[in-house]
């Protein structure tokens, strides 16, 4: 028996089988590079789903991480962390933001971002606005709240009843948006760019149209920008391409370059809904994670990653565009930056599958879009080397070797 199958034989025992696992035991990782425990080496377009923007185990994250865990891992929120507030001041610095709420993950920024614009709405206006539009093949989390915000069936499946107060409506359509509004709307959540709902990126102007529709009504708007945020596209936060600015942002996955770190940033005026006792976190925001985070936002800041990921992103875009022209079956290329999807006319897994085998890691969302995520750092020479890969699966595909 294999080294890896021992582990991944202990795993299936005991580990709960949330996922559908793919037979590759990571032992260590570097730059955009994954090995496994056998010694493998694996290419990582994948990046954790977006949270290795900085590549593994960057020197600079592993450096805070070492220094800070032999002073002080964690103490309560009832106290000041100066780890946290540095970071709270770097990302109200470079966003619209005022104050932020750390915690732990994805769905728990989402978690404290519904309930603050329910709370700012009932503070305001009274109990009679709490109702929250969200798009149809969104995703906002794991939660029994966040699973409501998302608009997919697949996800709610099994967890009924939903937690009420969510209207779905198309995502693109400002029309249908306008529609939805109602005398109990208190905010509209989006994602700038929907990243498991298929790398769906909204046509000029919609998102405009929904922050002027927010204004018109006096509406709440949140972007989740947990998988699109902090450089993914290009810009540190994906609703800067449009000009325009969310009243509440949720953070997460590449927050800390690696460790699990959450965050809401809001402006004041909402922000203040929020008071002592309406909202916590044990592990939020502490000083092991914080100091993470805080080494993560200047490598992001300083180090000329957005601009390795514009150049970068533009050159993978061209490349998977000639991919379209040579294979029927990819019918869309689509994205910003490092967030691109391919859309095709066949089931993206066996793709997948033999792309793990080949030492390549991508994945597919809702069943026909490969998608690239790759950390920010990436080289042209690992694009290239993703290229030939993907080329050779796809070529043996339309010719059924």
């Amino acid at each position: 028996m294999s080294h890896s199958q021992s582990w991944i034989d202990r795993g299936l025992a005991h580990v709960a089988n949330t996922y559908g696992r793919y037979p590759l035991v990571a032992a260590s990782g570097e730059g955009c590079w994954l090995t496994d425990i056998d010694g493998k080496k694996y290419l990582d377009f994948l990046a954790g789903v977006a949270v290795n923007n900085l590549g593994h185990c960057h020197p600079k994250v592993v450096s805070a991480l070492q220094d800070q865990a032999g002073r002080l891992m964690h103490c309560s929120n009832y106290f000041h962390i100066p780890q946290q507030i540095e970071l709270a001041e770097i990302l109200c610095k470079h966003s619209f933001g005022d104050r932020v709420f750390f915690c732990n993950s994805g769905a728990e920024a989402n978690e404290a971002a519904l309930k603050l614009v329910r709370k700012y709405s009932a503070d305001t206006y009274g109990h009679g606005r709490f109702e929250i539009i969200t798009a149809q093949n969104s995703f906002h989390g794991r939660t029994l709240a966040t699973i409501s915000a998302t608009g997919q069936e697949k996800i709610q499946a099994g967890f009924a009843p939903m937690m009420p107060g969510f209207k779905y409506v198309p995502f693109g359509d400002i029309q249908d948006i306008r529609a939805a509004i109602g005398p109990h709307t208190c905010a509209i959540m989006l994602e700038p760019i929907q990243g498991e709902g298929g790398i769906n990126v909204p046509p000029e102007g919609y998102l405009q149209a929904v922050r002027d529709l927010c204004d018109q009504h006096k509406l709440l708007l949140i972007f989740d920008e947990i998988q699109v945020g902090l450089g993914r596209t290009g810009t540190l936060f994906a609703y800067q391409h449009d000009n325009i600015e969310p009243d509440v942002m949720t953070l997460a996955k590449a927050l800390a370059g690696g460790p699990p770190i959450g965050a809401m940033v809001a402006r004041e005026k909402y922000a203040v809904a929020l008071g002592p006792g309406t909202h916590g976190s044990t592990f939020g925001g502490n000083p092991l994670l914080a100091a993470a985070g805080v080494a993560a936002m200047k490598v992001l800041l300083e180090d000329s990653i957005l601009d390795n990921c514009i150049a970068m992103g533009d050159y993978l875009r061209t490349q998977l565009e000639q991919l379209q022209e040579q294979y029927p079956f990819i019918t869309h290329v689509r994205g910003r930056g490092l967030i691109l999807g391919m859309e095709l006319t066949i089931d993206g897994a066996g793709i997948v599958k033999t792309a793990l085998e080949r030492g390549l890691l991508i994945n597919c969302t809702v069943g026909n879009v490969l998608r690239f995520v790759p950390p920010l750092i990436v080289t042209r020479k690992e694009i290239d080397l993703m290229l030939v890969i993907l080329d050779k699966i796809l070529s043996e595909l339309e010719t059924g070797e």
